[in-house]
């Protein structure tokens, strides 16, 4: 007996969708060749988490219930970054309390149901492997947010060890935040740098010639920075790589 495909909706992300939209393309592909149908609702909006973060509650419900309204519907719903997917996880039912007992329902549901995009390939469909080539060394940071709210670390890991070409080296202090931090940079810029720099200093001792993350706010900040310091390090959404994707986009923060 067949299986019916689950119908999935791509949570495209602000970040991918203004700055890499490959990323998105990447996900879809990823998704497809697991067996998924995607679908990308037009109607979707920011999550809510930089309003959520600097404290306007307002504006971060009513962001909440239009991604809620909208994403609800479909079997999972699936993010390229911990960051989105941590927010609609595992912050969403907190912003309704019981004066709203209808939209808590409604955000416990929907935070049940959505994954970050590498966890929900290995933990909820069982991919093992990909079908991918990528010639190179690569190290990988660890985002705050994937790690700790959603406990990805060894998911990425898995999947990369399985394209060809592809030596994996080991971040040191890959657990370290970058300085991103959504927010953070905006309201502390100097402590902000000097944790980048950090960073930056620690892939370089690598010697990979590509950095991979799984977040796009830390991929642009931390390939700012080895920009900047005249780092010869390609920096990529870890979905470009796992989907065979790197030749349809620059390196982020280079141009074709």
């Amino acid at each position: 007996m067949l299986q019916t495909r689950p119908r999935v909706a791509l949570f495209v992300t602000c970040l991918v969708d203004l700055y890499r939209p490959t990323v998105g393309f990447a996900a879809i592909k990823l998704l497809e060749e697991a067996g998924c149908q995607v679908e990308v609702p037009e109607v979707q909006t920011c999550c809510g988490q930089p309003a959520y973060n600097t404290g306007d509650r307002a504006t971060a419900k009513d962001l909440a219930r239009n991604v809620i309204d909208a994403f609800l519907p479909y079997d999972h719903v699936v993010a390229p970054s911990g960051s989105c997917a941590g927010m609609i996880g595992h912050h969403y039912p907190g912003l309704f309390g019981d004066e709203d007992p209808h939209y808590r329902g409604k955000a416990e549901a929907l935070a049940a149901k959505t994954h970050e995009l590498v966890s929900f390939l290995t933990d909820v469909l069982g991919v093992d492997a990909v079908k991918a080539r990528y010639e190179g060394v690569v190290t990988y940071h660890d985002s705050c947010s994937g790690l700790r709210e959603l406990g990805i670390k060894a998911q990425p890991r898995k999947l990369l060890g399985s394209v060809d070409g592809l030596v994996l080296k080991e971040l040191p202090d890959s657990e370290v935040c970058c300085g991103f931090g959504g927010t953070f940079c905006v309201k502390y810029p100097d402590i902000s740098v000097r944790m980048v720099s950090d960073k930056a200093k620690d892939v370089r001792e690598t010697g990979a010639d590509t950095l991979l993350a799984g977040d796009m706010g830390c991929l642009l900040n931390m390939a700012g920075r080895l920009q900047r310091e005249g780092a010869a390090v390609k920096v990529r959404h870890v979905a470009e790589v796992l989907a065979g994707m790197t030749n349809d986009a620059a390196p982020i923060g280079e141009t074709k």
